[in-house]
């Protein structure tokens, strides 16, 4: 199976509120969905914000619109005005886990990503 970032087979969207940032990723389609259900586990997303999320990485599958939604604690050191990072806000977050590459089968691969 050809490994893909997420950005080439899913959109996400994120913010926050006070120390804990929400992750939406959605995908195009159920082959696709149920994918991320087997390999984006909370451990993956966990390890993948290594350094930056210090809490617990909650996940919650939301099949009528095939998305995952994570939280994510403590992941703002502090947030808002606690924090010192030059970004300390969760609207990042979302981009960033479309970094994180999986294994997909390239027969559900959309047809304009190039395993």
């Amino acid at each position: 199976m050809p490994k893909v970032l997420l950005r080439e087979v899913a959109q996400a969207r994120s913010g926050d509120k006070g120390n804990m940032v929400n992750i939406g990723l959605f995908a195009p389609t159920d082959a696709i969905y149920q994918t991320f259900i087997q390999q984006i586990t909370t451990e993956k997303v966990k390890q993948h914000f290594e350094g930056l999320v210090e809490g617990s990485v909650v996940r919650y599958e939301v099949p009528n619109i095939l998305a995952l939604n994570f939280i994510c604690q403590k992941a703002l050191n502090g947030g808002g005005s606690s924090s010192i990072r030059l970004d300390n806000l969760g609207k990042c977050f979302g981009s960033n886990l479309l970094r994180m590459e999986i294994e997909i089968d390239d027969r559900i691969l959309p047809s304009e990503v190039s395993p």
